[in-house]
Protein backbone atom coordinates (compact mmCIF):
# COMPACT_ATOMS: atom_id res chain seq x y z
CA UNK A 1 0.00 0.00 0.00
CA UNK A 2 1.27 3.31 -0.99
CA UNK A 3 1.51 6.38 1.34
CA UNK A 4 -1.71 7.84 -0.67
CA UNK A 5 -3.60 5.06 -0.23
CA UNK A 6 -2.67 4.63 3.52
CA UNK A 7 -4.42 8.44 4.16
CA UNK A 8 -7.42 7.32 2.18
CA UNK A 9 -7.40 4.49 4.00
CA UNK A 10 -7.28 6.20 7.29
CA UNK A 11 -10.27 8.85 6.24
CA UNK A 12 -12.44 6.92 5.32
CA UNK A 13 -11.31 4.46 8.71
CA UNK A 14 -12.30 7.84 10.39
CA UNK A 15 -15.39 7.90 9.05
CA UNK A 16 -16.93 4.57 9.22
CA UNK A 17 -15.37 3.93 13.12
CA UNK A 18 -18.03 6.74 13.90
CA UNK A 19 -20.93 5.01 12.29
CA UNK A 20 -21.30 7.76 9.61
CA UNK A 21 -22.19 7.02 6.17
CA UNK A 22 -20.88 9.56 3.07
CA UNK A 23 -23.75 11.36 3.24
CA UNK A 24 -23.49 12.50 6.77
CA UNK A 25 -19.95 12.68 7.23
CA UNK A 26 -20.20 15.11 4.14
CA UNK A 27 -22.98 16.90 6.53
CA UNK A 28 -20.18 17.48 8.99
CA UNK A 29 -17.33 18.59 7.08
CA UNK A 30 -19.49 21.07 5.23
CA UNK A 31 -18.90 18.81 1.90
CA UNK A 32 -21.06 16.91 -0.20
CA UNK A 33 -21.48 13.10 0.12
CA UNK A 34 -20.51 12.97 -3.71
CA UNK A 35 -17.49 14.61 -2.49
CA UNK A 36 -16.04 12.42 0.12
CA UNK A 37 -16.93 9.02 -1.77
CA UNK A 38 -15.01 10.73 -4.88
CA UNK A 39 -11.85 11.33 -2.37
CA UNK A 40 -12.12 8.01 -0.36
CA UNK A 41 -12.16 6.31 -3.81
CA UNK A 42 -9.15 8.63 -4.84
CA UNK A 43 -10.86 10.00 -7.81
CA UNK A 44 -10.15 13.29 -6.54
CA UNK A 45 -7.49 14.37 -4.23
CA UNK A 46 -7.84 15.07 -0.49
CA UNK A 47 -7.04 18.95 -1.20
CA UNK A 48 -5.42 20.63 2.42
CA UNK A 49 -8.94 22.88 2.69
CA UNK A 50 -10.71 19.01 2.56
CA UNK A 51 -8.53 17.49 5.37
CA UNK A 52 -8.45 20.89 7.46
CA UNK A 53 -12.40 20.36 7.55
CA UNK A 54 -11.68 17.04 8.92
CA UNK A 55 -9.58 17.64 11.36
CA UNK A 56 -11.48 20.18 12.88
CA UNK A 57 -14.68 18.43 12.72
CA UNK A 58 -13.17 15.58 14.49
CA UNK A 59 -10.87 17.34 16.71
CA UNK A 60 -8.21 15.01 15.33
CA UNK A 61 -5.12 18.09 16.50
CA UNK A 62 -4.35 18.20 12.95
CA UNK A 63 -3.22 14.87 12.43
CA UNK A 64 -4.47 14.47 8.36
CA UNK A 65 -2.87 17.72 7.56
CA UNK A 66 0.07 16.32 8.64
CA UNK A 67 -0.30 13.66 6.83
CA UNK A 68 -1.06 14.98 3.70
CA UNK A 69 1.87 17.64 4.16
CA UNK A 70 4.27 14.69 3.47
CA UNK A 71 2.29 14.01 -0.09
CA UNK A 72 2.30 17.22 -0.82
CA UNK A 73 4.40 16.68 -4.04
CA UNK A 74 1.87 14.07 -4.99
CA UNK A 75 -1.55 16.06 -3.75
CA UNK A 76 -2.36 17.19 -7.58
CA UNK A 77 -2.40 13.35 -8.64
CA UNK A 78 -5.36 10.79 -8.88
CA UNK A 79 -4.78 8.11 -7.10
CA UNK A 80 -4.17 5.53 -9.72
CA UNK A 81 -1.19 7.93 -10.89
CA UNK A 82 0.52 7.98 -7.21
CA UNK A 83 1.28 4.76 -7.46
CA UNK A 84 3.25 5.19 -10.76
CA UNK A 85 5.18 7.79 -9.19
CA UNK A 86 5.92 6.00 -6.62
CA UNK A 87 7.50 3.43 -8.94
CA UNK A 88 8.90 6.25 -11.24
CA UNK A 89 10.46 7.77 -7.98
CA UNK A 90 12.40 4.36 -7.48
CA UNK A 91 13.31 3.57 -10.86
CA UNK A 92 16.80 2.96 -12.17
CA UNK A 93 15.73 3.16 -15.71
CA UNK A 94 13.05 4.19 -17.48
CA UNK A 95 11.66 3.36 -20.86
CA UNK A 96 9.19 5.94 -22.11
CA UNK A 97 7.24 5.98 -25.58
CA UNK A 98 4.82 8.60 -26.69
CA UNK A 99 2.96 9.12 -29.73
CA UNK A 100 1.29 12.35 -29.16
CA UNK A 101 2.45 14.69 -26.58
CA UNK A 102 6.57 14.71 -25.00
CA UNK A 103 6.94 13.27 -22.37
CA UNK A 104 5.77 14.37 -18.73
CA UNK A 105 9.50 14.39 -17.26
CA UNK A 106 10.70 16.05 -20.47
CA UNK A 107 7.90 18.93 -20.55
CA UNK A 108 9.09 22.49 -20.06
CA UNK A 109 6.29 24.80 -18.17
CA UNK A 110 4.51 26.18 -20.76
CA UNK A 111 4.43 23.23 -22.86
CA UNK A 112 3.04 21.06 -19.51
CA UNK A 113 0.48 24.18 -19.01
CA UNK A 114 -0.97 24.08 -22.73
CA UNK A 115 -1.39 20.38 -22.18
CA UNK A 116 -3.50 20.29 -19.05
CA UNK A 117 -4.96 23.77 -20.25
CA UNK A 118 -6.50 21.30 -22.93
CA UNK A 119 -8.43 19.56 -20.97
CA UNK A 120 -11.89 21.22 -20.46
CA UNK A 121 -12.70 19.52 -17.64
CA UNK A 122 -10.23 21.70 -15.76
CA UNK A 123 -9.98 24.99 -13.77
CA UNK A 124 -7.59 27.32 -14.07
CA UNK A 125 -6.09 26.91 -10.26
CA UNK A 126 -6.19 22.99 -10.91
CA UNK A 127 -4.00 23.32 -14.32
CA UNK A 128 -1.87 24.85 -12.14
CA UNK A 129 -1.51 22.80 -9.34
CA UNK A 130 -1.26 20.21 -11.84
CA UNK A 131 1.55 21.65 -13.31
CA UNK A 132 3.60 22.48 -10.43
CA UNK A 133 3.20 18.66 -9.70
CA UNK A 134 4.60 17.94 -13.28
CA UNK A 135 7.56 19.77 -12.92
CA UNK A 136 8.32 18.91 -9.49
CA UNK A 137 8.06 15.38 -10.75
CA UNK A 138 11.03 16.33 -13.05
CA UNK A 139 13.28 16.30 -10.45
CA UNK A 140 14.22 13.10 -10.56
CA UNK A 141 16.26 13.24 -13.49
CA UNK A 142 18.78 16.23 -11.76
CA UNK A 143 19.14 14.28 -8.57
CA UNK A 144 22.49 12.95 -7.27
CA UNK A 145 21.43 9.79 -8.53
CA UNK A 146 18.64 10.12 -11.73
CA UNK A 147 17.24 7.13 -13.91
CA UNK A 148 18.76 6.31 -16.80
CA UNK A 149 15.95 7.61 -19.28
CA UNK A 150 15.44 6.62 -22.63
CA UNK A 151 12.85 8.16 -24.34
CA UNK A 152 11.37 7.28 -27.95
CA UNK A 153 8.89 10.18 -29.52
CA UNK A 154 6.89 9.45 -33.27
CA UNK A 155 7.69 12.61 -34.97
CA UNK A 156 4.12 14.06 -34.86
CA UNK A 157 5.08 15.05 -31.38
CA UNK A 158 7.68 17.44 -32.85
CA UNK A 159 5.20 18.72 -34.97
CA UNK A 160 1.68 19.20 -33.32
CA UNK A 161 1.20 22.84 -32.15
CA UNK A 162 1.08 22.44 -28.86
CA UNK A 163 0.73 25.77 -26.91
CA UNK A 164 1.38 27.69 -29.95
CA UNK A 165 5.11 27.71 -32.37
CA UNK A 166 6.86 29.96 -29.70
CA UNK A 167 6.32 27.36 -26.80
CA UNK A 168 7.12 24.40 -29.25
CA UNK A 169 10.29 26.16 -29.95
CA UNK A 170 11.66 26.29 -26.16
CA UNK A 171 9.85 22.92 -25.76
CA UNK A 172 12.02 21.13 -28.49
CA UNK A 173 15.39 23.12 -27.92
CA UNK A 174 15.06 22.16 -24.49
CA UNK A 175 14.59 18.67 -25.54
CA UNK A 176 17.80 18.87 -27.91
CA UNK A 177 19.64 20.51 -25.03
CA UNK A 178 18.51 17.95 -22.32
CA UNK A 179 19.78 15.03 -25.08
CA UNK A 180 23.07 16.50 -25.87
CA UNK A 181 24.04 17.69 -22.13
CA UNK A 182 22.68 14.95 -20.44
CA UNK A 183 24.60 11.76 -19.75
CA UNK A 184 21.38 9.77 -18.27
CA UNK A 185 18.90 11.09 -20.90
CA UNK A 186 18.72 9.31 -24.74
CA UNK A 187 15.94 10.69 -26.73
CA UNK A 188 15.24 8.43 -30.24
CA UNK A 189 12.13 10.02 -32.98
CA UNK A 190 10.13 7.38 -34.73
CA UNK A 191 10.32 9.14 -38.00
CA UNK A 192 7.25 9.70 -40.42
CA UNK A 193 8.45 7.58 -43.05
CA UNK A 194 8.65 4.58 -40.49
CA UNK A 195 4.78 3.77 -41.81
CA UNK A 196 2.88 1.88 -39.40
CA UNK A 197 4.66 0.40 -36.32
CA UNK A 198 3.93 -0.95 -32.97
CA UNK A 199 4.21 1.68 -31.13
CA UNK A 200 0.89 3.27 -32.35
CA UNK A 201 -1.05 1.34 -29.94
CA UNK A 202 -0.43 3.61 -27.66
CA UNK A 203 1.74 5.27 -25.20
CA UNK A 204 3.79 3.59 -22.16
CA UNK A 205 6.60 2.88 -19.24
CA UNK A 206 9.07 0.41 -18.08
CA UNK A 207 10.76 1.43 -15.03
CA UNK A 208 13.25 -0.49 -14.20
CA UNK A 209 13.56 -1.09 -10.61
CA UNK A 210 16.34 -1.71 -7.87
CA UNK A 211 16.95 -5.92 -7.96
CA UNK A 212 15.91 -5.17 -11.74
CA UNK A 213 12.38 -5.88 -11.27
CA UNK A 214 10.12 -3.91 -14.12
CA UNK A 215 6.83 -2.55 -14.19
CA UNK A 216 5.24 -1.12 -16.85
CA UNK A 217 2.72 1.88 -17.15
CA UNK A 218 0.03 2.24 -20.06
CA UNK A 219 -1.67 5.91 -19.64
CA UNK A 220 -4.60 7.78 -20.80
CA UNK A 221 -6.40 10.98 -20.39
CA UNK A 222 -8.86 9.31 -17.46
CA UNK A 223 -6.86 6.06 -16.12
CA UNK A 224 -3.46 4.34 -15.99
CA UNK A 225 -2.71 1.04 -15.73
CA UNK A 226 -0.14 -0.78 -13.55
CA UNK A 227 1.14 -3.82 -15.31
CA UNK A 228 3.26 -6.47 -13.16
CA UNK A 229 2.40 -9.71 -14.92
CA UNK A 230 5.21 -11.58 -16.23
CA UNK A 231 3.37 -12.11 -19.64
CA UNK A 232 1.92 -8.32 -19.73
CA UNK A 233 5.53 -7.02 -19.19
CA UNK A 234 7.29 -9.42 -21.67
CA UNK A 235 4.55 -8.39 -24.53
CA UNK A 236 5.15 -4.73 -23.03
CA UNK A 237 9.17 -5.02 -23.75
CA UNK A 238 8.97 -7.10 -27.22
CA UNK A 239 6.77 -3.63 -28.01
CA UNK A 240 9.32 -1.42 -26.90
CA UNK A 241 12.10 -3.05 -28.66
CA UNK A 242 9.76 -3.28 -31.75
CA UNK A 243 9.55 0.54 -31.29
CA UNK A 244 13.01 1.10 -30.69
CA UNK A 245 14.21 -0.42 -33.79
CA UNK A 246 11.67 2.04 -35.70
CA UNK A 247 13.77 4.84 -34.66
CA UNK A 248 16.20 7.10 -35.48
CA UNK A 249 20.11 7.01 -33.85
CA UNK A 250 20.49 9.50 -30.98
CA UNK A 251 22.41 11.25 -33.10
CA UNK A 252 20.29 11.71 -36.13
CA UNK A 253 17.07 12.38 -33.67
CA UNK A 254 18.77 15.28 -32.07
CA UNK A 255 19.64 16.92 -35.96
CA UNK A 256 16.31 16.32 -36.84
CA UNK A 257 14.69 17.56 -33.31
CA UNK A 258 16.76 20.81 -33.98
CA UNK A 259 15.71 21.05 -37.80
CA UNK A 260 12.11 21.29 -36.36
CA UNK A 261 12.69 23.66 -33.58
CA UNK A 262 14.18 26.26 -35.82
CA UNK A 263 10.85 25.66 -37.75
CA UNK A 264 8.80 26.80 -35.22
CA UNK A 265 8.74 30.54 -35.71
Amino acid sequence: MTAAEILLDELRHARTSRGMSQDDFGRTISYSGTHVSAVETGSRPPTSEYVAAVDRALKTGGLFARLLDRLSDLDAAPLWLREWITFEQQARALRWYEVAWVPGLLQTEPYARAVFGSDGRLGAEEVESRVAARLARQKILSGNDPPQLTAVLDEAVLRRPVGGAAVMREQLFHLARVSQDSRRVRIHVVPSMAGAYAGLDGPFVIATLPGLVDVGYLDNRLQGQVIERTAELGALREQWEATLAEALTWQQSTELILEVAKSWT
